[in-house]
C-alpha cells in the first residue's frame, strides 16, 4: 500500500489541474447529499476542483451545501437522455467522472449512453449500476463498480459473480460491505482497513469519490480501487477513533487527508 501511497502526486511544485478534475452526476430531491459527499471526499483526496451536476429540482440545496464544489443543473427532475449535452460536457472537462449516486430511476439508455461514449475513467455507483448492465453488451474498460450488498446481487443475477462480470467485461469492481473486496481481470481482493463504524449512510459515496479522485490523479483502475478502499477503511478507523460508534459520511471524509499523509 505504500507503494501506492507514493503514486499520488504531491502538492508541493504542482499547478492547477496537475491532481485532476472530477465531475460528479447524480443526485436526487430524496438524496441531494450523495452527489456532494461524493465530491468532499474527492477534494480531500486531492483532487484539484470538483464540479457537481444535478436535476434543476435540486440545485439550489446541492449548490448550498460547500462553497469549494462547483455545481451545475440539467433541466428535469430526473437523469434522461435530455441531460446528455450537459453530461458530456462535464466528462469533455473532467479527468474523472462520476455517475450515479443518489440516482432514482434514470433512464437506462441515459445512463448507458452516457458510459459508453465517455472516454475517460468512469466510476458507475449506485442505481445508475442497474441500467449499466441491461440491455446488451456494454464497453466497461474504462469503468470502476463500486456496489453495496444489495447493488453486487444485480450483477451476480446478470454475470453469476462479480468475478465473471469482471473478466467478461474488463470491468473492475469495488464491493463495499463487512469487509471490502475489489475485484479487476476476475481476481479478488479483501481490504483489511475499516470499521463497523463505515455501515452508516454516505460513506459508500466517499469511497466514490475517493476512486474518482484517484483515477483522475493518473492512478490505474485496479489500483484506484484497492487504495481506494484502504484510504476509506483507515479513515474509518481514525474517525472512530473520534466519535465512537456516532461517525458520520463526513467525519470520515475529513480524516482522508491525515490517512494519506
Amino acid at each position: 500500500m505504500e507503494r501506492l501511497l507514493e503514486t499520488i502526486p504531491r502538492v508541493s511544485g504542482a499547478s492547477k489541474g496537475d491532481t485532476g478534475r472530477v465531475g460528479v452526476i447524480g443526485g436526487n430531491v430524496a438524496y441531494p447529499g450523495q452527489p456532494a459527499l461524493a465530491g468532499l471526499a474527492a477534494l480531500r483526496t486531492g483532487t484539484d476542483v470538483v464540479q457537481l451536476l444535478v436535476s434543476e429540482e435540486i440545485h439550489a440545496t446541492v449548490a448550498s451545501y460547500s462553497p469549494n464544489l462547483l455545481t451545475g443543473r440539467y433541466l428535469g427532475t430526473h437523469f434522461t437522455e435530455d441531460a446528455l449535452e450537459d453530461a458530456f460536457e462535464l466528462a469533455e472537462w473532467a479527468d474523472a467522472l462520476v455517475v450515479g449516486p443518489g440516482f432514482v430511476d434514470p433512464e437506462p439508455a441515459a445512463i448507458r449512453e452516457l458510459i459508453a461514449e465517455t472516454e475517460i475513467p468512469v466510476v458507475v455507483d449506485a442505481t445508475a449500476i442497474g441500467p449499466a448492465l441491461g440491455g446488451g453488451e456494454l464497453a466497461m474498460e474504462n469503468t470502476v463498480f463500486t456496489p453495496d450488498s444489495a447493488e453486487e446481487a444485480w450483477i451476480d443475477d446478470e454475470y453469476g459473480s462479480i468475478e465473471d462480470f469482471s473478466t467478461e467485461t474488463d470491468a473492475v469492481v469495488a464491493l463495499t460491505g463487512g469487509t471490502d473486496v475489489i475485484v479487476a481481470d476476475g481476481d479478488r481482493q479483501t481490504n483489511e482497513t475499516g470499521t463497523s463504524a463505515l455501515t452508516v449512510a454516505g460513506t459508500g459515496d466517499t469511497l466514490t469519490g475517493i476512486v474518482a479522485s484517484l483515477l483522475g490523479q493518473g492512478l490505474e483502475r485496479a489500483e484506484a480501487a484497492e487504495l481506494g478502499a484502504w484510504i476509506l477503511g483507515k479513515s474509518g478507523e481514525l474517525a472512530s477513533t473520534e466519535y465512537g460508534t456516532g461517525v458520520v459520511a463526513t467525519d470520515v471524509i475529513e480524516r482522508v487527508p491525515d490517512t494519506i499523509r
